[in-house]
């Protein structure tokens, strides 16, 4: 299983591309590639986000009981308002997801909410 995760994101896979509908665009912000789970770990993440004056985390994607969680630590630590989007998080089991939401996420999430309620946010 491990040996698989690893190559989930490699470089060339269809995991380690962007989504069409995904794809950056002129003026966004690209931070550079990661090595491991968190997105903080090794890259300029954190000084792009404070050039840019973002102090809110919103946090989607893959893999919720690894990736997600240990961005959103490591966001924590660093002073970010963490957000976890339940129904726009996945992982490799049922199990995971409810790891990441309900037992360790309360620890380090300012909000778990849904996509709903994200929206809900941002339109008021």
């Amino acid at each position: 299983m491990i040996t698989n995760a690893i190559k989930l994101f490699e470089e060339g896979s269809w995991g380690g591309d962007w989504h069409p509908d995904f794809r950056p665009q002129q003026g966004d912000v690209v931070v550079s590639q990661h090595w491991s789970q968190s997105a903080f770990a090794n890259t300029d993440l954190d000084a792009q986000l404070k050039q840019h004056g973002i102090e809110q985390l919103v946090l989607i994607g893959m893999v919720a009981n690894t990736c997600i969680e240990s961005t959103a630590r490591f966001g924590m630590e660093l002073g970010y308002h963490v957000t976890l989007v339940t129904d726009a998080t996945a992982a490799f089991d049922i199990e995971a997801i409810h790891a990441a939401h309900q037992v360790n996420g309360p620890t380090y999430a300012h909000q778990i909410i849904t996509t709903a309620q994200l929206l809900d946010q941002f339109s008021g």
